[in-house]
């Protein structure tokens, strides 16, 4: 290796160094959402859609979402706090930081990106015309860890990862 050719290799060895010094943690939270909820309170809209999710006049929620957001929770060492309203409603909240996650039978044409960025799908459903949906969920846009670690706990509960 020649002297310049060195002096090339260290210079592009020191400008990832300091790209990387200056990334901090990534994926992060512009409003820090997931170290919040760790070890606290994820605040979850629920939207009634069964199979989805169910409310109980008792404030219960049920269903295959909730019990995937259940899971979720238990996993960073949160409780869930339910919050139960229309999906107009929720979305508004979602976009003001009311709560943290949406859920409710969304899919990926779900008409609130506007106001929360949506999961990539994790399942898909047959529709009762015959079509064929992908569920997601709903984030406060702009929580990206928090985007990545709800990801990453629906593809392992669904056997991707």
């Amino acid at each position: 290796m020649t002297v310049r050719a060195a002096l090339r290799l260290g210079g592009v060895v020191g400008a990832a160094v300091v790209v990387l010094a200056g990334c901090g943690s990534i994926p992060a939270d512009t409003e820090d959402t997931l170290d919040r909820a760790r070890g606290g309170t994820l605040v979850v809209g629920v939207s009634e859609h069964p199979p989805w999710t169910s409310a109980s006049p008792s404030g219960a929620v049920t269903g295959t979402e909730a019990e995937l957001v259940e899971g979720f929770a238990q996993g960073i060492g949160a409780d869930v706090e339910w919050h139960v309203g229309p999906e107009s409603v929720l979305a508004r909240t979602i976009e003001e930081g009311g709560v943290d996650i949406v859920i409710g039978g969304l899919t990926s044409s779900s008409p609130w990106t506007t106001h929360m960025a949506l999961t990539r799908p994790y399942t898909q459903a047959q529709t009762e015309d015959g079509k064929t949906r992908d569920m997601v969920m709903g984030v406060p846009k702009g929580e990206n860890a928090l985007m990545v670690a709800l990801e990453r706990h629906l593809a392992e509960q669904h056997g991707e990862i």
